[in-house]
């Protein structure tokens, strides 16, 4: 089971360089596959068809959407750590260095995020980035699912 750790903002520079967290496994079910593809219209039958998938693809069965995987990161990072949101006046997703879909995750695979600290540093005054280097592992397989650089910007009150 994974650890949650709270730290304030002031201490995101000394994560830098370290793994500071695994997540909880998440299970990857149709249910979650098909509203998402109701959400973002993203119903290939690749993903939304068993039938078609067990016929015609390579994976015999649906996968999920590799959107869906990267949607999930903030669910998994929750798992390990919660930035003080005394420590800040707000925070934003600020994008990605890199994002790599690396392979497929198949229906009822479960998943669970791995953490580490690549960066910290101020861009401007009362501006922090933060950059997390994330693999999403899929049990049981020695490829992972999605790597990526993933940046936060945290803001401090410029009163």
């Amino acid at each position: 089971m994974a650890v949650l750790k709270t730290i304030g903002l002031c201490e995101l520079g000394s994560l830098t360089g370290t793994k500071f967290g695994v997540s909880n496994w998440k299970l990857i079910t149709q249910e979650l596959i098909d509203r998402f593809a109701s959400i973002t219209k993203e119903d290939f039958p690749i993903h939304s068809d068993p039938v078609w998938s067990r016929d015609h693809s390579p994976f015999g069965k649906t996968i999920a959407q590799g959107f869906l995987t990267a949607s999930l990161l903030v669910h998994l990072f929750r798992d390990v750590l919660n930035v003080d949101h005394n420590t800040y006046d707000y925070a934003l997703n600020y994008g990605y260095d890199k994002l790599r879909m690396v392979s497929p995750v198949p229906v009822n695979s479960r998943i669970r995020g791995h953490f580490n600290s690549l960066d910290f540093h101020e861009r401007r005054p009362g501006e922090f980035v933060q950059k997390i280097g994330v693999e999403i592992e899929i049990e049981d397989q020695k490829k992972p699912a999605l790597i990526a650089e993933w940046l936060f910007l945290f803001i401090l009150s410029k009163t």
